[in-house]
C-alpha cells in the first residue's frame, strides 16, 4: 500500500498531532538571542537610507537637464539611474530596479526659462509599496529640486519663487499606509515561526526522550517518519497563512491585488522551505536547546531583520546585502509585498518563487539523505 494509506502513517501522524497538542515547545532565551541582536543591528542593519536608486527620464537632452542630473549624482542619497523614454522607466519601477522616478520632458528647459509656475515641467513618480521610504524619497527629491533651483538662480539670476511645482504619483500604496507594507511581512514571520522553529524540536525532542530509538526499529520507513513529521506542521503553517491573510484583508484592509492562487503556491515553497530548514537542524544538533537557539539565529532573526520586512536591504552594507540572497525570507517578503500591493507582476514574482523552489529542494533533500535508521 502507498505511504499516503499506509496505517503506520497515519499513527504516526496522529501521534505527532497528540504530542503537537499536549506539548506546545517553549523556548528559554538567556544569551544567545541578545548576542544576536547586537551583532545583526551593530554590522548588518542600517536605518539610512542612502544610495535610494532612482530612475532619472531624460525625454531631450539638455544643458539644464545635464546640470539637474549632475546634482543627483553629487548626491550621496541617490543612485540615479538614466532612462530615455518614460516607459522604459515604468517598467524598472514595477521590476523594482529602482524606488522611483524623475520626468523631465522634452521642453524642460523651454518652460524653466519661461519661468511657468502654472505648469509642471517635471513629474515625480514613487513605489509607495514602503511608506516610509517613499516619503523620505519624497522629501529628499524635494530638497534636491530646491537646491538645484537655489544654484540655478545664483548662475542665471532666476527669482527665488519656485518655478516648478512637481506633480508626484505614488503607485501600488497612494494613502502611505505603512501597515499595508508591514502586515504582508508578518506573514513571513509567522510562518517561519510554524515551520523552522517548531519543527527544529521534532527530533531533537524525540532523540532525548530515547523514543526515537524505539521508532527507528518497527518496520515504518524513513519517508513514512519524514512525512508524518512535517506534514501536521505544513497544515498548521497553511492554516496560519489563511488565518493571517484573512486578517490582513478584513481587520487591517489591505488590498490583495494579485492571485490568491498564487499567494497559496509561493506560501507552500517557502513553508517547505522553512520546515527543511528546521528538520535539518533538528536531524543533526539532537538537542533540543541548541536546536531552538541555532533555529532562531538562522531563520528568525535573518526573517526579521535581513528580509526587507523592516529594513531596506539597499541601504544595508555591500557584504550584508550579499549574504541576504541567502535568506529565504528575503524571496518570499519580495513576493507577499509585490502580490499585495501591485498584483501578479511576474518578473517579480518568477525569479523569487524559483529561488524558494531551489532552496526547499536542497533543504529537504539534505534532511532525508541526514536521517538514516540506525542510531550512530
Amino acid at each position: 500500500m502507498a505511504p499516503w494509506f499506509s496505517r503506520r502513517l497515519r499513527g504516526l501522524l496522529r501521534k505527532e498531532w497528540l504530542q503537537i497538542l499536549r506539548d506546545p515547545s517553549s523556548l528559554a532565551i538567556a544569551f544567545v538571542l541578545p548576542v544576536g541582536l547586537l551583532l545583526l543591528f551593530g554590522y548588518g542593519v542600517s536605518l539610512d537610507s542612502k544610495r535610494v536608486p532612482v530612475g532619472l527620464v531624460i525625454e531631450q537632452p539638455s544643458a539644464s537637464a545635464q546640470s539637474f542630473v549632475a546634482a543627483f549624482q553629487r548626491s550621496v542619497y541617490f543612485a540615479p539611474r538614466l532612462y530615455h523614454t518614460l516607459q522604459d522607466g515604468r517598467a524598472a519601477v514595477r521590476a523594482h530596479q529602482v524606488k522611483g522616478l524623475v520626468v523631465l520632458p522634452s521642453d524642460f528647459s523651454q518652460r524653466l526659462a519661461r519661468a511657468d509656475s502654472d505648469a509642471a515641467p517635471i513629474g515625480v513618480i514613487l513605489n509607495g509599496v514602503d511608506a516610509n521610504s517613499a516619503r523620505l524619497l519624497h522629501g529628499y527629491i524635494q530638497g534636491a529640486w530646491s537646491n538645484w533651483l537655489e544654484q540655478e538662480r545664483d548662475a542665471r539670476g532666476l527669482s527665488l519663487t519656485p518655478v516648478v511645482a512637481p506633480e508626484v504619483r505614488i503607485w501600488f500604496n497612494p494613502e502611505l499606509e505603512s501597515r499595508h507594507y508591514l502586515v504582508p511581512g508578518l506573514l513571513v514571520i509567522n510562518m517561519t515561526l510554524v515551520g523552522a522553529l517548531l519543527t527544529a524540536l521534532v527530533f531533537a525532542r524525540e532523540w532525548e526522550r530515547g523514543t526515537l530509538e524505539a521508532l527507528l526499529v518497527t518496520p515504518v520507513t524513513l519517508n513514512e517518519i519524514l512525512i508524518g513529521k512535517l506534514l501536521p506542521y505544513f497544515v498548521l503553517g497553511l492554516g496560519g497563512m489563511v488565518l493571517s491573510v484573512l486578517m490582513a484583508l478584513g481587520l487591517f484592509g489591505v488590498p490583495l491585488r494579485g492571485s490568491f492562487w498564487v499567494l497559496a503556491l509561493c506560501s507552500t515553497l517557502f513553508l517547505l522551505t522553512a520546515l527543511g530548514m528546521g528538520l535539518l537542524i533538528s536531524i543533526i544538533t539532537r538537542n533540543q536547546f541548541l536546536a531552538g537557539m541555532i533555529a532562531l539565529l538562522v531563520t528568525f532573526l535573518p526573517a526579521f531583520l535581513l528580509s526587507g520586512f523592516l529594513f531596506d536591504i539597499d541601504s544595508m552594507p555591500t557584504l550584508v546585502r550579499g549574504l541576504t540572497h541567502l535568506v529565504p525570507a528575503r524571496y518570499f517578503v519580495t513576493i507577499l509585498q509585490t502580490l499585495f500591493l501591485a498584483g501578479d507582476v511576474w518578473s517579480v514574482i518568477l525569479p523569487n518563487a524559483a529561488a524558494l523552489a531551489l532552496m526547499a529542494t536542497v533543504l529537504l533533500g539534505l534532511s532525508r539523505r541526514r536521517l538514516h535508521k540506525r542510531l550512530e
